[in-house]
């Protein structure tokens, strides 16, 4: 699939691999290893941008995985993101897809809102959201007919 592809039919939540095409190098070769792994992994679509314009710069539309998080114990010191524009080379795919009956929630309402936890169900929803306190928090029911749509427009494209 292409990254286009990508951002017009996956939903939010999904787990989409990328990969440059490449074969894995034996784990032995480390810095070959980590340079492979930087344009081959996996991450959970947490964002949709649409494209624009600066004065006379055109920006492309692009979506950002969130690839991991660093840190010990319960402490998470670091979050990596990576962001794509739809014009990337690289090859995707949707590893997975959000349950029907998962809870989205986004960090605030509107088409800028970023999806910052995927819960079970509302109850868990509600309880990360007391520990983590995103005020002004949006939640979005995953349901049957949104996974089928997406399925459908996937297979079509």
């Amino acid at each position: 699939m292409s990254a286009q592809l990508i951002h017009d039919n996956a939903p939010l939540g999904a787990i989409i691999r990328y990969c440059d095409g490449t074969p894995r190098p034996p784990e032995r070769h480390r810095r070959k290893l980590q340079a492979w792994e930087r344009h081959n992994n996996t991450g959970r679509l947490v964002k949709k941008q649409a494209g624009g314009a600066v004065g006379e710069t055109a920006i492309p539309a692009s979506f950002t995985l969130h690839e991991g998080d660093f840190g010990s114990e319960a402490v998470i010191v670091l979050r990596v993101f990576r962001t794509f524009s739809v014009d990337s080379a690289l090859a995707f795919s949707i590893a997975e897809r959000p349950a029907v009956g998962s809870i989205l929630v986004l960090d605030h309402p509107g088409d800028a809102g970023e999806l910052v936890h995927v819960a079970q169900n509302r109850q868990a929803a509600d309880e990360w959201l007391s520990r983590h306190g995103y005020p002004n928090a949006v939640l979005q029911e995953v349901t049957a007919d949104e996974v089928t749509a997406d399925r459908g427009e996937g297979r079509a494209a």
